[in-house]
């Protein structure tokens, strides 16, 4: 790759489209890393299904381990990896909440069993056993059988705004293309990396 790709979204946006073709799993799946208020770091695999140039949303439950440490340090890294395009693409930035109308247009766009989940599972705390949870799942069915199920209070998204973003294209004996990408208000800047 001689030369980068001049807007580093619309370029992430074009890679994971090919790859929604050709990967055996999700495309939209990406490592998050978080880190606590004394700098501890955690990474877990989330799906990020909306881009736009403004960043990259993701939807949890703010009542988890991620929600606390975002809560408390509200910036994120992700990093996505298409071995069938071989390309890798970092993204780095601080982390704000999403607008209560996007969070409730998302919850309101998924699978049914999705949103019961949403309600029945308080993500990250202790479970004394699976059948704990899949009767809460069942109560909670029947408790909204017929109607609408509403966003909880605690679950909805989160905007990561990509403040650096790095490229990583595979190449012949380890010599990859990296290219670092720096936002400086609305332009890029792009620096070649050593591999």
């Amino acid at each position: 790759m001689e030369t980068p790709p001049p807007d580093p979204v619309a370029y992430f946006l074009e890679v994971r489209a090919r790859a929604e073709k050709t990967e055996p799993w999700d495309a939209t799946s990406c490592a998050l890393a978080t880190a606590d208020a004394r700098g501890r770091p955690s990474v877990r695999f989330v799906l990020v299904k909306e881009v736009d140039p403004d960043g990259f949303w993701l939807y949890t439950n703010g009542d988890s381990r991620k929600g606390h440490e975002l809560a408390v340090n509200p910036w994120g890294a992700i990093a996505f990896h298409w071995p069938s395009e071989g390309v890798q693409l970092r993204v780095e930035g601080p982390v704000e909440k999403a607008p209560p109308a996007r969070s409730d247009a998302y919850f309101a766009s998924r699978p049914r069993i999705s949103q019961i989940g949403a309600w029945a599972s308080e993500q990250s705390r202790p479970l004394a056993s699976r059948e704990e949870l899949i009767a809460r799942v069942r109560e909670l069915e029947a408790r909204w059988q017929g109607q609408a199920v509403p966003r909880p209070p605690h679950w909805g998204g989160y905007r990561l705004v990509p403040q650096r973003m790095e490229l990583w294209k595979e190449g012949e004996f380890r010599l990859h293309d990296r290219f670092l990408y720096e936002r400086e208000g609305a332009r890029w800047t792009v620096t070649r990396l050593a591999p």
